[in-house]
């Protein structure tokens, strides 16, 4: 059984407001190792370079502004509907266009519509983005890999089985659509929760790792993280990622 104390802080952090994709709440109570590239600098590398740009799945629209200036002539998809109004608040004083799109949708464009489409951590619709980029345009993305935080969701007795997100596959189904790889990279590291309420914030933002999670539900499991904590042990795991650019090359 949790202690008293420690039982409200975690409720406080269940209960405490995520925005658009904003982890600042818990910035100094964990830490997540990087690859060796940078998605950031690569993205703004290309975008200086771009006339017209598509962010796909693009949170509250926090990344793609941290990159201005763009193009005159961009927008962003959003699948997250509590997300939209966010992006669409952040982006518009940007001249971005922020569209709502379901996972899997058509998009609402024409074809050969983009130069440059960035995806950092979103749903890869490789068919569109064969469709929507441009011949000679690039396609960059970072994606999570399917066995991000597989450990974490153990630990939790959720054994669900998790959407297949590989480099390998990912890079077949792009090259299928008329892309050339420029590069691929894949990479393990890990991410580390200094004190089980940042891990709760976490699980609650983020609820397709857990399935159903909340502290009422897992409080067992929770008690026996802290217990870990209690002991000195740190609450780490393993993330998965990989990065991708291509070129349109048919």
């Amino acid at each position: 059984m949790a202690r008293p104390d420690a039982y409200e802080q975690w409720r406080r952090d269940e209960a405490s407001a995520f925005e658009g994709w904003d982890f600042a709440y818990i910035s100094a109570r964990s830490h997540q190792e990087q690859p060796p590239w940078s998605y950031r600098e690569r993205a703004a590398q290309l975008v200086r370079g771009a006339r017209y740009l598509l962010d796909i799945d693009t949170g509250g629209g926090e990344f793609l502004r941290s990159i201005a200036p763009l193009p005159a002539r961009s927008a962003a998809l959003e699948s997250y509907p509590p997300n939209v109004a966010v992006a669409r608040n952040n982006l518009a004083p940007l001249g971005v266009t922020v569209r709502e799109v379901a996972v899997g949708a058509a998009w609402p464009f024409d074809g050969q519509s983009f130069d440059l489409i960035l995806n950092r951590h979103g749903h890869l619709n490789t068919r569109e983005i064969a469709r929507c980029l441009a011949r000679g345009g690039v396609f960059l993305t970072q994606q999570v890999g399917s066995g991000n935080l597989s450990d974490l969701a153990t630990l939790f007795g959720d054994t669900a089985p998790r959407a297949e997100n590989a480099l390998s596959a990912a890079a077949a189904d792009l090259q299928a659509g008329g892309l050339a790889i420029v590069q691929a990279q894949h990479w393990t590291g890990r991410q580390t929760f200094f004190d089980v309420g940042a891990l709760i914030y976490f699980l609650k933002a983020i609820p397709w790792v857990v399935s159903g999670f909340s502290v009422e539900t897992h409080i067992a499991g929770l008690a026996s993280l802290q217990a870990r904590v209690d002991s000195g042990d740190p609450l780490t795991f393993k993330i998965e990622r990989f990065l991708i650019e291509a070129k349109k090359i048919a």
